[in-house]
């Protein structure tokens, strides 16, 4: 088999949308399983709409999502030399030609067209090839051949195009820079790719990048057109659909691979597993895999992964996503205790975000209070019970579990009552949180001296 080299070719005129990281995804794994090589090429020939800080959130996206280039990023905007001298080739072998209609000129004759009744497309090849030495601003137009184009897709199959639906189209405009099409096939070539694997929105384009590797008289890659990320409502994936860019599921307390687990089965599929690791998509991912149909974002399944992967992470990992939303103070970063609190609350948290909100009671002393718990639990009645179990704790030496239990119970004896009416007013002082681990483990984790402040601060 040839050696494998695939490219994701994103255009910077924003974040990393999840489609983008998939079509990403799919290539880098391709890449991996046939120890081939994944190029990274930035599609900046817009110049308008391309931009530093897309291109910096783009290859942010790509690193979170663990998906690092064995070559690039490359940049078309610097490889205007490449594209001339390709189009030179097509020049000399009459593939192109020149067409002086001015866009305003363009405009009225689809016009017409569309008022006649007729599919409102160019139709000036044979009056422009008369007329190729006026002296005024010209494009290249490529000079698409009579017949039809067929992809061979590796995931569509057979789809085929009447070459007379394409008409011919522009390859370098009135300035000299080089259209999309042109350049793509290009890169594709001068970078030697054998497999180009992407969305199947491009399918029209590809049609036209043939005729143009044909006219080239250069083989064809392979290619694979892997179906669009759907919403729930069936419709393209944008921002009505919620959150559509990469780094907001990042900022939403998403762990990584889960992003990742998730984003490969959106149209690819092995056997009936949910679960891969790294490795396992390294090994098993192939193109005979990638169905036909639209993946349909379900978030209700990245949350179950979420939580999967949350619940499965090194400790140190669930360290370093509270840091990043909350902060840790370093003399509390790799202690026992810090560690012993997100074991305790990472069966409890969807997102890594939900565990550092979580998790604050331990790791700061400025305590926030979940919205309406402390009106409702910290109570003058509440108070007076929490005093009797301040008092208790005050006197013990040893803070570990039996201990604590020991001087919770004879509270709850000594005033006759419910665990309930003791338990969830504790849990609101020491933590702020209704949701929080068991009362004996919450003192343990902060000790003596912090428990005591904070009843204290409540009044107790």
């Amino acid at each position: 088999m040839m050696s494998v080299r695939v490219r994701f070719a994103p255009s910077p005129s924003g974040y990393l949308h999840v489609g983008g990281a998939r079509t990403a995804l799919f290539n880098y794994l391709f890449a991996k399983r046939h120890k081939g090589q994944f190029i990274l090429r930035v599609e900046d020939t817009d110049r308008e709409r391309s931009s530093q800080e897309s291109i910096a959130a783009i290859l942010e996206g790509l690193d979170w999502l663990g998906i690092h280039a064995d070559e690039g990023p490359f940049f078309q905007s610097e490889r205007d030399e490449i594209y001339a001298q390709y189009l030179q080739r097509l020049i000399e072998t009459g593939a192109v030609y020149k067409c002086f209609l001015s866009k305003e000129e363009l405009d009225a004759r689809r016009e017409a067209l569309k008022q006649a009744g007729k599919t409102p497309k160019y139709d000036g090849r044979e009056e422009q090839l008369k007329n190729q030495d006026q002296d005024k601003p010209f494009v290249w137009r490529f000079k698409v051949p009579e017949g039809e184009t067929v992809i061979d897709d590796q995931v569509k199959g057979k789809t085929t195009y009447q070459n007379k639906e394409l008409e011919d189209f522009v390859v370098a405009r009135t300035d000299g820079t080089c259209t999309y099409n042109f350049v793509n096939v290009v890169d594709d070539l001068d970078m030697n790719i054998t497999h180009v694997i992407r969305g199947d929105d491009h399918l029209n384009n590809t049609a036209k990048q043939i005729l143009l590797y044909k006219a080239l008289g250069e083989a064809l890659p392979v290619f694979a057109h892997v179906p669009l990320i759907l919403g729930q409502d069936k419709k393209r994936l944008s921002k009505r659909h919620g959150a559509t860019a990469v780094q907001m599921y990042r900022d939403m307390g998403y762990l990584p691979h889960a992003m990742v687990n998730f984003l490969v089965r959106l149209g690819w599929s092995y056997e009936d597993k949910e679960i891969f690791s790294a490795q396992d998509l390294e090994d098993l991912f192939s193109l005979d895999n990638i169905g036909k149909s639209a993946g349909i974002f379900n978030e209700e399944k990245l949350i179950w992964l979420n939580q999967h992967y949350i619940k499965e992470a090194d400790q140190s990992v669930l360290q370093e996503q509270v840091d990043y939303f909350i902060g840790i103070p370093d003399e509390r970063k790799n202690t026992a205790k810090g560690f012993a609190t997100l074991n305790a609350l990472r069966d409890r948290a969807k997102t890594t975000k939900e565990l550092a909100e979580l998790a604050r009671f331990y790791f700061h002393d400025d305590l926030v209070f979940f919205e309406g718990v402390k009106e409702k639990f910290i109570t003058p009645e509440s108070v007076k019970i929490m005093a009797v179990f301040r008092e208790k704790l005050e006197k013990i030496e040893t803070c570990d579990h039996d201990h604590i239990k020991s001087i919770f119970d004879e509270t709850l004896k000594e005033l006759d009552i419910k665990f309930k009416f003791l338990g969830q007013p504790l849990r609101i002082a020491l933590t702020g949180s209704p949701y929080s681990p068991g009362i004996m483990e919450i003192v343990e984790i902060l000790g003596k001296d912090r428990s005591l402040q904070r009843l204290k601060a409540v009044g107790a």
